[in-house]
């Protein structure tokens, strides 16, 4: 684990009855080779004792920004310039409000805004909270300040519900704060996205589309962009926010994003095909719209370029992730679809369970030539970063 070895990591604990999961995490990034000291606010002493961190780093813990000891030698700007990296677990709701204001009413506060370090928040809090609009409102400012969002997880949680806010485990935690470490799993690398669904144009009103939302394809951006890739990402009709730091293109149509795709296509090392692009498009749109004057209305269909396959089979073409969306026999049509565009590496699912187009959570079959990888239902995001961990393994054999 060379990416968090020798680093002086400031970890922060909230409150919530997840900061039982952090005493662990104090562990492992110490056996990985990390300086670990602990700061904690004073909700967070209510669910795990300080000495308990105490006793797992060998280093005093922090809770006051008065403390007299400490704070004789400006002790907490000495603590903010002593931290390589902060990471803040859990990350309550309360503390991400507090954050994203700018507040500096107690250490962590003001640690994070005293320390020129890379700061992570996992947050961890019932699934209602995390959906709220107000804490998503906070969640982006935060991201567009450079902030890493590690999680949350989707799953059981402590009050009895189940959807997206559990904390990351500790051990993914160490996984993604050792890629975040140096230089990241895609630093250097071009990525380029396609993510939504296409609408073609039967009239100026009417089109044929589908019901992808984009989140997928967004969430797989935001994921590259954290592991250090420059990320274009070529969007169909959303309504979701480009994620900070990436390039957004916007498209209609299929022949659009086809024009936007091979605009850039020779520059990038690494297409992922997210879009549901539409298979065909009505032949003779209607410049007008088409008035209700008989019971039938037959629509003349033409194929779409095939984007994904067209970018597979490129002459010194990039490594290529598809995606496939099938409502039966998933293992057998992936495989069929992996072999017919001659791609690298699919991703799966079914949506015929009501997991996929317009869910925030999803599960993944994916798999390349040589084997595959079932990841479980989880919240987009994190499945995001799931497959990223997956295709960076063999992305790298294939170097």
């Amino acid at each position: 684990m060379a990416g968090v070895a020798n680093q002086n990591i400031l970890l922060g604990v909230t409150g919530g009855i997840a900061a039982y999961k952090s005493v662990e995490l104090a562990r492992l990034l110490l056996k990985a080779g990390a300086r670990v000291r602990v700061v904690m606010t004073e909700a967070a002493t209510r669910f795990v004792s300080p000495l308990t961190f105490q006793a797992v780093t060998g280093s005093p813990v922090r809770c006051s920004l008065f403390d007299e000891e400490h704070e004789a030698a400006m002790g907490h700007i000495e603590l903010a310039r002593w931290a390589d990296q902060m990471v803040i677990a859990p990350a309550s709701a309360d503390f991400m409000a507090r954050m994203a204001l700018g507040l500096a009413n107690d250490l962590l506060t003001t640690l994070c805004l005293a320390s020129a370090s890379s700061i992570a928040i996992a947050p961890a809090m019932n699934q209602r909270m995390w959906q709220h609009p107000a804490v998503q409102h906070n969640l982006s400012l935060l991201e567009e300040r450079g902030v890493r969002v590690l999680g949350p997880e989707s799953g059981e949680q402590a009050c009895g519900d189940t959807g997206p806010g559990r904390m990351l485990e500790p051990a993914d935690m160490l996984a993604a704060l050792d890629s975040a470490s140096g230089a990241g799993l895609f630093a250097g690398k071009k990525v380029l996205i396609t993510a939504g669904p296409t609408h073609e144009a039967i009239d100026p009103v009417r089109f044929i589309g589908n019901r992808s939302s984009g989140k997928m394809g967004y969430a797989l951006a935001r994921a590259f962009r954290r592991g250090g890739a420059d990320v274009l990402l070529v969007s169909g009709p959303v309504s979701l926010p480009a994620p900070p730091g990436v390039n957004r293109v916007n498209v209609q149509t299929a022949l659009q994003m086809h024009k936007a795709v091979f605009e850039n296509i020779h520059s990038v090392d690494i297409f992922v095909g997210c879009a549901a692009v539409a298979d065909y498009r009505p032949e003779n749109p209607q410049q007008q719209k088409i008035k209700k004057l008989s019971d039938r209305m037959d629509i003349s269909l033409v194929r779409n370029p095939d984007i994904l396959a067209e970018v597979a089979t490129l002459e010194e073409g990039p490594y290529t992730l598809g995606f496939a969306a099938e409502t039966q026999n998933l293992v057998e049509n992936a495989r069929a679809k992996l072999l017919a565009k001659q791609v690298d590496m699919l991703a799966a699912n079914s949506v015929a369970d009501g997991m996929g187009f317009e869910s925030d959570e999803n599960t993944l079959l994916v798999i390349w030539p040589e084997g595959e990888k079932h990841l479980p239902v989880q919240d987009k995001q994190q499945l995001a970063e799931s497959l990223l961990g997956v295709l960076a393994d063999q992305y790298r054999r294939d170097e």
